[in-house]
C-alpha cells in the first residue's frame, strides 16, 4: 500500500478521518489516520503526557488504487469545500518517507516518548524508542521541556517535528495522561517500568 496525505484545516483532522470511514468504500483504501506524538509536561510537581497531532492539517491514507480513491473523494460534498487547490489536497509520500513514519509510530499511529540518557553536559549517551532512528537529524534539544526538534523530509520538503523525550529522572515516577487530542483511549498512567519495555 502506498501512503498519501490529505490536507485539511487544523483541528478538523479527526472529522475528515471519520467522514472517510463513513462515506468512502473500504476497498479503495487500507487505513485512514492522523499521526500523533507524546510529550511530557510538568505541572505542580506532577508529570503528565500530552498526546498531540504530530502533523497538524495532515490526514494520512493508504491505498492501492489512488486514482479511484481521489475521484471518490472529489465526489463527496464536504470534501469539495476543502479542495481549494486539488494539487495540494491529495499528495503522495515517497517510499522512504512512509517507511520512516512507519518506523516511528506504533499500531495506533502514535510516536511515543523516547528515552534519552546524557552525560550531564548535554551529550547523548543512549537513545531508546522512536528517536533512535533519527538521532542524526536532531536540530534542537530542550531537556528541561522534555522534547527535541528533528528535521525530516516529508512531501519532498524539509519539515521540523517535535518528539517527546524522557530522561533518567523521569523513570520510576508516576506519569499520568493529561491533554489528549487523539480520539482513542489511553491508559490512566504511563507505567513506571517504561524503559524496561523498550
Amino acid at each position: 500500500m502506498l501512503w498519501y496525505v490529505l490536507q485539511t484545516k487544523t483541528g478538523g483532522e479527526e472529522k475528515l478521518v471519520e467522514m472517510i470511514h463513513r462515506m468512502v468504500p473500504a476497498d479503495l483504501y487500507g487505513e485512514c489516520f492522523v499521526i500523533y506524538h507524546e510529550q511530557l509536561w510538568r505541572r505542580q510537581q506532577q508529570t503528565f503526557i500530552h498526546v498531540k497531532r504530530a502533523f497538524p492539517g495532515y490526514v494520512f491514507i493508504t491505498s492501492r488504487e489512488p486514482e479511484a480513491l481521489f475521484f471518490c473523494l472529489k465526489k463527496l460534498p464536504a470534501m469539495t469545500k476543502m479542495m481549494v487547490d486539488e494539487e495540494k489536497f491529495f499528495l503522495s509520500l515517497e517510499l522512504q518517507e512512509s517507511a520512516f513514519l512507519q518506523r516511528m509510530t506504533n499500531k495506533q499511529h502514535v510516536i511515543g516518548l523516547s528515552y534519552l540518557e546524557t552525560n550531564g553536559e548535554g551529550n547523548i549517551l543512549q537513545v531508546l524508542g522512536p528517536l533512535r532512528s533519527c538521532v542524526s537529524e536532531i536540530v534542537r534539544l530542550r531537556f528541561g521541556k522534555r522534547y527535541v526538534i528533528v528535521r525530516i523530509k516529508l512531501l519532498g520538503k524539509e519539515k521540523e517535528i517535535l518528539l517527546g523525550i524522557m530522561l533518567k529522572e523521569d523513570v520510576g515516577q508516576e506519569i499520568k495522561y493529561g491533554r489528549v487530542e487523539a480520539p482513542m483511549r489511553f491508559p490512566e498512567s504511563y507505567g513506571v517500568d517504561w524503559v524496561k519495555k523498550i
